[in-house]
């Protein structure tokens, strides 16, 4: 049986975590400590970093467990 996936988001990001691709390398933990740590029972916090900076560490996940979507806010122009 496979987990559930996990989905934080913030106005900027959405992160999911697929557990059953984890490959438990550690890669998110050691380049972005602050945003993610398995020490808290929220263990991502996309709102401890940047976009840019979660974004990054996101896609130097090397089993692909971790994803991102970026939002991006509407322009000035477009109507709400």
């Amino acid at each position: 049986m496979s987990k559930r996936v996990q989905s934080y988001e913030t106005p900027g990001i959405t992160v999911t975590f697929d557990p059953s691709m984890c490959r438990h390398t550690g890669v998110c933990l050691r380049g972005l400590p602050l945003v993610f740590d398995v020490r808290r029972k929220r263990w991502i916090a996309p709102e401890a970093g940047t976009v840019e900076d979660v974004a990054g560490q996101v896609a130097r996940c090397p089993s692909g467990a971790l994803q991102a979507v970026r939002h991006t806010p509407p322009s000035a122009s477009e109507p709400e």
